[in-house]
Protein backbone atom coordinates (compact mmCIF):
# COMPACT_ATOMS: atom_id res chain seq x y z
CA UNK A 1 0.00 0.00 0.00
CA UNK A 2 3.19 2.17 0.63
CA UNK A 3 4.03 2.20 -2.69
CA UNK A 4 1.02 2.73 -4.02
CA UNK A 5 0.58 5.75 -2.25
CA UNK A 6 4.21 6.78 -2.79
CA UNK A 7 3.37 5.99 -6.74
CA UNK A 8 0.55 8.30 -6.79
CA UNK A 9 2.27 10.97 -5.55
CA UNK A 10 5.37 11.09 -7.72
CA UNK A 11 2.84 10.67 -10.41
CA UNK A 12 0.75 14.23 -9.01
CA UNK A 13 4.35 15.68 -8.62
CA UNK A 14 5.51 14.83 -12.07
CA UNK A 15 2.46 16.59 -13.72
CA UNK A 16 3.07 19.88 -15.02
CA UNK A 17 1.53 22.86 -12.55
CA UNK A 18 -1.59 24.74 -13.88
CA UNK A 19 -0.95 27.75 -14.94
CA UNK A 20 -2.68 30.41 -13.75
CA UNK A 21 -4.09 33.65 -16.03
CA UNK A 22 -3.80 36.54 -14.82
CA UNK A 23 -7.41 38.77 -14.36
CA UNK A 24 -7.64 40.80 -17.85
CA UNK A 25 -9.91 44.47 -17.33
CA UNK A 26 -12.35 44.43 -19.94
CA UNK A 27 -13.17 47.66 -21.69
CA UNK A 28 -16.64 48.35 -21.64
CA UNK A 29 -18.94 49.96 -23.46
CA UNK A 30 -20.07 52.62 -20.93
CA UNK A 31 -15.86 53.74 -20.79
CA UNK A 32 -15.72 53.45 -24.10
CA UNK A 33 -18.62 55.76 -24.81
CA UNK A 34 -16.93 58.44 -22.11
CA UNK A 35 -13.75 58.56 -23.96
CA UNK A 36 -15.81 59.11 -27.08
CA UNK A 37 -17.41 62.04 -25.50
CA UNK A 38 -14.54 63.47 -24.09
CA UNK A 39 -12.89 63.47 -26.79
CA UNK A 40 -15.42 65.17 -29.27
CA UNK A 41 -15.90 67.52 -26.04
CA UNK A 42 -12.14 68.26 -25.87
CA UNK A 43 -11.86 68.97 -29.76
CA UNK A 44 -15.12 71.30 -29.57
CA UNK A 45 -13.49 73.01 -27.12
CA UNK A 46 -11.06 74.39 -29.80
CA UNK A 47 -13.44 74.92 -32.41
CA UNK A 48 -12.72 71.18 -33.88
CA UNK A 49 -14.97 68.64 -35.39
CA UNK A 50 -13.72 65.06 -35.42
CA UNK A 51 -14.61 61.06 -35.80
CA UNK A 52 -13.35 59.02 -32.33
CA UNK A 53 -13.16 55.62 -32.43
CA UNK A 54 -12.22 52.72 -29.70
CA UNK A 55 -11.54 49.50 -29.65
CA UNK A 56 -10.70 46.38 -27.32
CA UNK A 57 -8.01 44.39 -26.58
CA UNK A 58 -8.65 42.17 -29.33
CA UNK A 59 -8.92 45.50 -32.02
CA UNK A 60 -12.92 45.07 -32.18
CA UNK A 61 -14.62 48.14 -32.91
CA UNK A 62 -16.83 49.03 -29.47
CA UNK A 63 -17.53 52.50 -30.17
CA UNK A 64 -17.90 55.24 -33.03
CA UNK A 65 -19.04 58.91 -32.67
CA UNK A 66 -18.93 61.33 -35.57
CA UNK A 67 -19.57 65.02 -34.70
CA UNK A 68 -21.36 66.85 -37.51
CA UNK A 69 -19.70 67.77 -40.95
CA UNK A 70 -16.55 65.52 -40.53
CA UNK A 71 -15.67 63.66 -43.90
CA UNK A 72 -16.28 60.51 -44.55
CA UNK A 73 -12.87 59.16 -44.65
CA UNK A 74 -12.42 60.35 -41.41
CA UNK A 75 -14.45 57.86 -40.06
CA UNK A 76 -12.32 54.37 -40.86
CA UNK A 77 -9.13 56.52 -40.22
CA UNK A 78 -10.42 57.00 -36.83
CA UNK A 79 -10.61 53.25 -36.75
CA UNK A 80 -7.32 52.34 -38.43
CA UNK A 81 -5.48 54.40 -35.82
CA UNK A 82 -7.39 53.02 -32.99
CA UNK A 83 -6.06 49.38 -34.40
CA UNK A 84 -2.63 50.79 -35.10
CA UNK A 85 -2.42 52.28 -31.53
CA UNK A 86 -3.74 48.74 -29.95
CA UNK A 87 -1.57 46.78 -32.36
CA UNK A 88 1.66 48.24 -31.83
CA UNK A 89 0.77 49.48 -28.29
CA UNK A 90 2.51 52.81 -29.44
CA UNK A 91 0.82 55.72 -30.20
CA UNK A 92 0.58 56.14 -33.78
CA UNK A 93 2.11 60.11 -33.68
CA UNK A 94 5.31 58.19 -31.90
CA UNK A 95 5.13 55.45 -34.76
CA UNK A 96 4.86 57.82 -37.37
CA UNK A 97 7.45 60.02 -36.74
CA UNK A 98 9.81 56.99 -35.76
CA UNK A 99 9.18 55.81 -39.63
CA UNK A 100 10.59 59.06 -40.66
CA UNK A 101 13.62 58.76 -39.21
CA UNK A 102 14.27 55.29 -39.62
CA UNK A 103 14.23 53.50 -42.97
CA UNK A 104 13.20 49.76 -40.89
CA UNK A 105 10.49 51.54 -39.62
CA UNK A 106 8.72 52.55 -42.47
CA UNK A 107 7.83 48.79 -43.97
CA UNK A 108 4.92 49.30 -41.24
CA UNK A 109 3.28 51.41 -43.46
CA UNK A 110 2.76 48.69 -46.08
CA UNK A 111 0.44 46.83 -43.81
CA UNK A 112 -2.85 47.27 -45.02
CA UNK A 113 -4.54 47.74 -41.66
CA UNK A 114 -1.78 49.91 -40.09
CA UNK A 115 -2.02 53.36 -40.18
CA UNK A 116 0.90 55.75 -39.40
CA UNK A 117 -1.05 59.29 -38.30
CA UNK A 118 -1.45 60.55 -35.55
CA UNK A 119 -4.58 60.13 -33.26
CA UNK A 120 -4.46 56.51 -31.93
CA UNK A 121 -3.62 56.31 -28.25
CA UNK A 122 -3.10 52.72 -26.68
CA UNK A 123 -5.36 52.79 -23.47
CA UNK A 124 -3.84 51.84 -20.45
CA UNK A 125 -5.69 50.52 -17.11
CA UNK A 126 -3.74 48.32 -14.64
CA UNK A 127 -0.77 47.90 -16.04
CA UNK A 128 -1.98 46.27 -19.04
CA UNK A 129 -2.99 47.78 -22.67
CA UNK A 130 -6.86 46.67 -23.01
CA UNK A 131 -7.92 48.82 -25.69
CA UNK A 132 -6.99 52.12 -27.93
CA UNK A 133 -8.65 55.29 -28.70
CA UNK A 134 -8.22 56.89 -32.71
CA UNK A 135 -9.27 60.35 -33.16
CA UNK A 136 -9.21 61.71 -36.83
CA UNK A 137 -10.47 65.34 -38.73
CA UNK A 138 -9.21 67.64 -35.75
CA UNK A 139 -7.19 69.47 -38.18
CA UNK A 140 -3.80 67.40 -38.41
CA UNK A 141 -1.87 64.35 -36.75
CA UNK A 142 -0.79 66.69 -34.00
CA UNK A 143 -4.55 67.68 -32.81
CA UNK A 144 -5.61 64.53 -33.55
CA UNK A 145 -3.19 63.19 -31.20
CA UNK A 146 -4.44 65.89 -28.12
CA UNK A 147 -7.78 65.12 -28.50
CA UNK A 148 -6.93 61.21 -27.58
CA UNK A 149 -4.86 62.26 -24.74
CA UNK A 150 -7.49 65.04 -22.99
CA UNK A 151 -9.91 62.01 -23.42
CA UNK A 152 -7.93 59.53 -21.52
CA UNK A 153 -6.83 61.99 -19.29
CA UNK A 154 -10.73 62.33 -18.66
CA UNK A 155 -11.62 59.47 -17.35
CA UNK A 156 -9.65 58.34 -13.78
CA UNK A 157 -9.73 54.38 -14.76
CA UNK A 158 -6.92 55.00 -17.37
CA UNK A 159 -3.56 55.70 -16.73
CA UNK A 160 -1.67 58.39 -18.73
CA UNK A 161 -0.17 57.63 -22.15
CA UNK A 162 3.43 57.07 -22.17
CA UNK A 163 4.24 58.27 -25.55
Amino acid sequence: MTKLVLALCAALLAQPALAALPPAADLSLDAANGLAAAAIGACRTQGRAIVVAVVDRGGNLVAVQRADGVGPHNTEASRRKAYTALSTRSSTLALARNAAAEPDARNLATLPELLLLGGGVPLRAGGQVVGAIGVAGAGGAVNDHACALAAIAAIPAFEASRN
